[in-house]
């Protein structure tokens, strides 16, 4: 029992760590993006 809620727990982990890098990503791409298509900085 103690077992499947470790691996639960880590599961969680892994997806929430990964979804956070993926965030992290995809919001520099899309600054990149603005940044080639408009010349300014995107907006805040």
């Amino acid at each position: 029992m103690q077992n499947d809620l470790s691996k639960r727990l880590m599961w969680s982990g892994l997806l929430a760590g990964l979804g956070a890098l993926a965030s992290l990503a995809v919001s520099r791409i899309a600054a990149m993006i603005w940044r080639k298509a408009f010349d300014e900085d995107p907006p805040e």
